[in-house]
């Protein structure tokens, strides 16, 4: 979910203040949470299993995703081909980058204690992006990310928000990478302590602290590298050790591909431990002179991953959702967690599948079969296309997107990150549940604004990753 203006406050509220138009809402029963019609058992991706008729049929195969991501690639203007880049950048490539994301604010904003910040610290936080200061020509600079990084709209810690005590939607906060992305290094801050990185999917300033920099042999060998582990859970984590403190404990996200470390006796200890039990995985690493390096670190193997990719199948798909179902929602992938976009994104990251990282991007994309709504679609017809959805399908409103999960009780059922649902009981009253976290809901009572207008009316575009 990311809009950069105005606008998202009002898609927030919307989420928060929806009023249905239909009578959706009339057949589903109103458990204590107050979300409608899930009780324990529409929790469990079971029992959206058992209503498919071929749940373990592969949608689409390896090749098949690796085409569709070689096409993103090559066509979706929002993705980088760092592969493609020349051996120089020249001033105006990087600093369009570095404006695509750092524009300074026009409004006021917020620190974490609600505090106006000043127009003079705002000043500070543009001016360390230095962008006067890119070179004519450079040379193209490579690296590998070493510990899941939040990539920020500008070089600075601060957290700043558009409402005094609203202090989920940091403003500066974009998306994160994860250990072992490869970036281009197009830059450095006034300060030195933060560097413009592009990533295949984004660009946007990271600090130092979060990327070592290599050669391109160095970075696209080990992006490439075999035999690996695919991390199959939400998050697992490397086992602790006090001999490699840099990988010690190394959070890692669902989607991420790791090299296993080769060459290494069974018997020999790895980090002050045997490493029968676990997966030794190679891992980028600060080295002595601040260079990339490598080393390897141990991840238990009764954690969640796989020797590859998961098969793109209904059933995994339900699966690999379900097991976010009640992260906190994370702006930005903040809190440790993610965003709606960044939550469909790493559900079909694990089974190979390549996004762009923002929901306006993914419901647009071109390399990706979406059918676009406009205002010429009635209600009416917005209803059919919802009661044709099916597992898998991605449904996008502005500035939000949900996952369907099936059809039950005559109407399509979504897993989504989402602030909020509001539906109208059966006096007529509205009723609002605050969810903020990764949640099942049916759609259709879904609604956007106090208008009475549904998700539905607001239905922009569904995208289907399949033939």
């Amino acid at each position: 979910m990311h809009l950069r203006s105005s606008a998202l406050s009002a898609v927030l509220l919307g989420l928060l203040l929806a009023v249905p138009s239909s009578r959706a809402a009339d057949s589903l029963p109103v458990p204590p949470s107050g979300v409608l019609g899930v009780g324990d058992a529409q929790l469990d991706p079971q029992f959206w299993i058992d209503r498919l008729p071929h749940p373990d049929a592969v949608v689409l195969t390896p090749a098949r995703i690796a085409a569709q991501n070689a096409a993103l690639l090559a066509r979706d203007p929002s993705m980088h081909d760092l592969r493609a880049l020349p051996a120089q950048l020249d001033r105006a490539r990087v600093q369009g980058w570095i404006s695509g994301v750092s524009s300074r604010p026009t409004h006021a904003l917020y620190d974490v204690q609600g505090t106006p910040v000043p127009q003079a610290t705002l000043d500070g936080v543009v001016a360390n992006a230095a962008i006067d200061a890119v070179p004519a020509h450079q040379k193209t600079r490579y690296g590998l990310v070493v510990e899941r990084a939040a990539l920020r709209s500008f070089p600075t810690a601060l957290r700043v928000f558009s409402e005094a005590g609203d202090t989920d939607i940091d403003r500066f906060q974009e998306t994160a990478e994860f250990p072992g992305t490869p970036v281009v290094i197009a830059h450095t801050s006034g300060d030195g302590q933060w560097l413009f990185v592009v990533s295949e999917r984004y660009a946007a300033w990271t600090r130092r602290a979060n990327i070592a920099e290599g050669s391109a042999a160095q970075v696209f060998g080990y992006a490439e590298k075999t035999p690996y582990r695919v991390v199959t859970g939400a998050t697992v984590r490397t086992v602790f050790t006090r001999e490699q403190p840099q990988l010690s404990q190394l959070q890692l996200d669902m989607g991420d591909r790791l090299p296993l470390a080769t060459g290494l006796a069974p018997d020999a200890a790895v980090n002050g431990q045997t490493p029968y039990t676990s997966h030794v995985l190679e891992l980028p690493i600060h080295g002595k002179d601040g260079a990339l390096a490598f080393a390897p670190a141990l991840l238990q193997k009764n954690t969640d991953t796989a020797a590859d990719y998961l098969p793109l199948t209904r059933a995994n798909l339900l699966r690999q959702a379900f097991k976010f179902l009640g992260e906190r929602y994370g702006w930005g992938h903040a809190y440790d967690g993610r965003d709606c976009s960044g939550f469909v994104s790493d559900v079909y990251r694990s089974m190979g599948v390549q996004m762009p990282r923002n929901t306006s991007r993914q419901a647009i994309s071109p390399a990706l079969a979406h059918r676009a709504f406009t205002d010429k679609d009635s209600h009416d017809e917005r209803v059919r296309a919802a009661q044709a959805l099916e597992v898998g399908d991605l449904v996008y409103i502005p500035g939000h997107v949900m996952m369907v999960i099936g059809q039950w009780q005559g109407q399509p059922w979504v897993i989504h990150d989402v602030l909020g649902m509001s539906y109208r009981q059966a006096d007529g009253s509205v009723r609002h549940v605050k969810l903020n976290a990764v949640s099942v809901t049916p759609l259709l009572p879904m609604l956007y604004g106090k208008d009475g207008s549904t998700f539905i009316d607001h239905m922009t575009s569904i995208v289907r990753i399949r033939p």
